[in-house]
């Protein structure tokens, strides 16, 4: 493995194990962003199951985004996961950013998340 990957699988560890302590059993709001495509997951640990997602990649998202790697499609992607979540009954969820820094396109979805009702 590269020292890049490693160094991004030691940051992910850690803050999972932070998000463990402070969830007290609320669900996990998941980011995973590829160089083409960003997705994310609201996730039940306690259950193991996933209660809602979303991606730049959905049917509904795809045609009016330009790109799938962008800030605009972040915030798309933020706002279809709160919708989907308060559909599913989940108001707060404790936020994962899976290693990556809260900047640019994490911090855009986080943002268009809370704008969508999510408490985090």
């Amino acid at each position: 493995m590269s020292n890049k990957n490693e160094a991004l699988l030691r940051r992910k560890a850690r803050v999972r194990r932070a998000l463990r302590a402070a969830a007290n059993g609320r669900p996990r709001l998941s980011v995973f962003r590829s160089s083409k495509q960003i997705y994310v997951q609201v996730i039940d640990d306690a259950a193991g199951r996933t209660l809602a997602a979303a991606s730049s990649l959905d049917k509904d998202l795809k045609p009016s985004l330009k790109t799938g790697a962008d800030k605009a499609a972040a915030e798309a992607v933020g706002k279809l996961v709160a919708e989907r979540a308060k559909a599913a009954g989940v108001t707060k969820v404790v936020f994962d950013r899976s290693g990556y820094i809260f900047h640019g396109r994490v911090k855009a979805l986080a943002d268009a998340a809370r704008e969508g009702g999510l408490d985090f």
